[in-house]
């Protein structure tokens, strides 16, 4: 089932260029949860399935993520842009963190909003996701919100360029550093032209690399919740079986890291860069498309209201940073 969603999501982008694959694999998987011909099939036994692409395909994806960035990238990118990166990243993720608290969204959605919102939507929640541990039900909203947000940007941002005569320069640091997903960042800015898009690539995987630190940290963090709080997160087993503590450093995080240096070392030819590319583009499909299945509409709108305000807050949140940022960075030359 996750094989012909991802068919079909690539089918449809190709069809509408301007939505990203990742964004029709998610629509699908809702859609195919909540219509009664698929909907017993998924609920039943297609579900292991789902769950395994939900969280290992997710998990290699991200993996496959570090080759697209190179740490020459960054270098060019210049240490004065970096800084603002790396500032609008944190004060988006505080910033989200804190609306979701304020909104009193349950169990682990307010970091996983944080995170999808800051850093790089579905496959940032994921990582963050695996580095608390947190239960599947918690990613469920956080990537239906952040896939919403980063295809509602596609549209408005080209369009806020063209009422206001940005610059291309300042538009492309725009979308990469306040867009989610690597795909809507490129279907946002490419409109711009390619000056625009190498631009916003550049300073969307600035912000993809601090996935690892900040995985890192939530984990670690995570570690330190617990031992002060031992009953805290008790497994499905009872009181007697704690539930197992992550890694402070997951396994597919250091992979990432590992495609990062590899990249950088300039030995990976053109053919594999784009092979793996494609290969990782697949692989989230199918995940989110895991993971849209999991969505049950009703139950989302009995409690959607708080979430959908945070998100759409930390959206216009996130985009005024970005934009400060960008001409910011364009008056510094």
């Amino acid at each position: 089932m996750a094989a012909a969603a991802v068919v079909l999501s690539f089918g449809l982008h190709w069809l509408l260029p301007v939505v990203p694959v990742m964004s029709f694999a998610v629509v699908l998987g809702i859609l195919a949860a909540n219509v009664p011909p698929t909907a017993a099939v998924i609920g039943g036994p297609a579900r292991p399935g789902l769950d395994f692409c939900a969280r290992t395909l997710m998990r290699a994806g991200i993996v496959l993520l570090g080759a697209r960035l190179a740490l020459s990238d960054l270098v060019e990118l210049g240490w004065f842009a970096l800084v603002l990166v790396v500032l609008v990243l944190l004060l988006a993720f505080a910033g989200t963190y804190l609306l979701a608290r304020w909104h009193r969204l349950p169990g682990d959605q307010p970091v996983l909003l944080a995170a999808g919102f800051a850093i790089c939507g579905a496959s940032a929640i994921g990582a963050i996701a695996a580095a608390r541990g947190s239960r599947a039900q918690d990613s469920l909203m956080p990537v239906a919100l952040v896939t919403l947000c980063g295809t509602l940007a596609i549209g408005v941002l080209p369009a806020v360029m063209a009422v206001t005569g940005m610059p291309a320069e300042v538009f492309g640091f725009w979308a990469g550093a306040s867009v989610h997903d690597v795909g809507q960042v490129v279907a946002t800015a490419q409109s711009a032209g390619a000056a625009a898009l190498t631009i916003a690539v550049v300073v969307k995987l600035a912000r993809v690399v601090m996935l690892a630190p900040l995985a890192a940290g939530v984990a670690v963090h995570r570690r330190r919740t617990a031992k002060a709080r031992p009953d805290e997160g008790v497994g499905s087993e009872g009181a007697d079986a704690p539930r197992k503590q992550p890694p402070v450093v997951p396994l597919f995080v250091l992979g990432f890291l590992a495609l990062v240096l590899l990249r950088s070392t300039g030995w990976l030819p053109q053919p594999v860069l784009d092979g793996t590319a494609l290969v990782q583009e697949i692989l989230l499909a199918a995940a989110l498309f895991g993971l849209g299945s999991a969505v049950r509409v009703r139950e989302l709108l009995r409690s959607s209201l708080p979430a959908i305000s945070t998100a759409l807050l930390s959206w216009l949140l996130i985009a005024g940073l970005g934009l400060g940022a960008a001409w910011l960075a364009m008056a510094a030359g």
